[in-house]
């Protein structure tokens, strides 16, 4: 066989295995379809991209939403542009109105090349899917169109896309050394505080701790949707303390099946998965799908989406480092029991808030507010990987789920997971509130 042809049909399996074989809907018929496409792509990028942690993908998600709405809005009569609404963001490049464009080709190209900025550093995995992706779709937007359609889109697409790099280049969060672990940290020898739970030397410092720091997006500046404080730290077993301890360390030795599956099903673990803001884009993109949604619907939905979990994150790691709250495991096996062990292995950074919880919380806020309080769906994001399909009546019932999922994987307190909940729906307020529809 001859090495063009090899290379052909190994192209043409990785299209297939990550969902773009086949020919899609033409460009100017439901450029939603593109967009999904590329969804479907990043999720696979997140999950081989070694510096993907949950924080880092949420930020990439924002972003990545962003462009593809501004995309859109920037040649609609009822989209509303988010430059002035989101923090940072100022004028973006506007179209020429003596040209001819294709809203699903600047999607396209502001997607593909916006992908491979974010996601530069992924391994030779990744490089082949975002190869294959650019060649495929690109192909599928320009098919019948006229060249100068053709040219002027895929000129503005990276035109706004180097908008919208730049504007991300100045968050705080653009570079990720060391995979996100610092290379000094002072930790904490007062009891109550966060300590190393993993034998790994890089973990030996938290991962992120200046994450809380970096500018939000639709969060106003020096806003987190603050919590109270955990309960206070003792080893008293009459503590409030000691009482939260002892009830992970009781529902963890005797979990039944349906509760080690829901840990598991919610686990969503950095290169095992497209991580837990992944999940939630995961399952948008599905129902999107489901409802044949037209680019600016998707765009609408994905942007609101990424913003939100985005500013969950950042104000979830803001708490976190101010409360440096020790773990489960660390507390039970010196108060409790030595030899308990969790289901899940913890995360190498403080327990409170929980951030599966806030992230969760923010995202059923957000697909609430767009499909309903009582919408029931089947999140299918784990099928391939064994883990089976759960049903749910609500987004909200899904995001409790979540939550108390990272209690019985033994990795948080229950006042992590309830207060995580509520500060996700607080901080969702703000992407629930960007104004993207014209008046008129």
């Amino acid at each position: 066989m001859s090495i063009t042809r090899r290379r052909a049909l190994q192209l043409g399996a990785t299209a297939a295995l990550f969902g773009l074989s086949g020919s899609i809907a033409r460009a100017d018929d439901n450029g939603g379809d593109i967009l999904r496409q590329w969804y479907k792509v990043v999720l696979h990028l997140v999950r081989h991209t070694a510096t993907y942690s949950p924080p880092v993908a949420s930020r990439a998600f924002a972003y990545l939403g962003v462009a593809a709405y501004q995309a859109v809005a920037s040649g609609s009569t009822s989209l509303v542009s988010l430059a002035g609404q989101l923090n940072g963001l100022k004028a973006l490049p506007p179209r020429d109105p003596a040209k001819r464009y294709s809203d699903a080709v600047i999607t396209h190209c502001v997607m593909a090349s916006a992908v491979k900025t974010f996601f530069g550093n992924t391994g030779p995995t990744g490089q082949r899917v975002m190869a294959v992706a650019e060649k495929k779709l690109k192909g599928d937007t320009l098919k019948g169109l006229p060249d100068d359609v053709a040219e002027a889109s895929l000129a503005y697409g990276e035109m706004l896309k180097a908008a919208i790099i730049d504007w991300s280049a100045t968050d705080g969060g653009a570079v990720i050394e060391n995979m996100g672990f610092p290379m000094a940290y002072e930790v904490s020898k007062e009891p109550g505080h966060w300590v190393p739970t993993s034998a790994i030397r890089q973990q030996q410092f938290p991962l992120l701790p200046k994450w809380g720091q970096n500018r939000t997006f639709a969060m106003p500046a020096n806003t987190s949707c603050g919590l109270a404080p955990p309960p206070a730290y003792s080893e008293e077993p009459s503590s409030a303390f000691y009482r939260q301890a002892k009830d992970v360390y009781d529902v963890t030795t005797h979990l039944t099946p349906e509760q080690v599956a829901i840990a598991r099903f919610w686990s969503d673990d950095p290169m095992l998965s497209s991580t837990p803001p992944g999940h939630w884009i995961g399952i948008a993109n599905d129902l999107l799908a489901q409802e044949k949604a037209g680019l600016d619907r998707s765009a609408e939905v994905m942007m609101r989406l990424g913003v939100a979990m985005a500013d969950g994150f950042i104000g979830c790691w803001n708490a976190k480092y101010q409360y440096d709250l020790v773990r489960p495991v660390t507390y039970i096996k010196k108060v409790i029991d030595p030899k308990w062990e969790p289901l899940l292995i913890t995360p190498p950074f403080p327990e409170y808030p929980s951030g599966h919880s806030t992230e969760s919380g923010a995202a059923a806020a957000v697909l609430t507010s767009i499909y309903g309080g009582n919408f029931a769906f089947t999140d299918r994001t784990h099928e391939r990987d064994g883990l089976g399909n759960r049903s749910f009546k609500s987004f909200q019932e899904a995001a409790n789920e979540a939550g108390i999922s990272r209690m019985y994987g033994g990795i948080h307190f229950r006042a992590a997971i309830e207060k995580g909940l509520e500060q996700g729906r607080c901080i969702a307020q703000f992407a629930i509130a960007l104004r993207t529809r014209s008046s008129t």
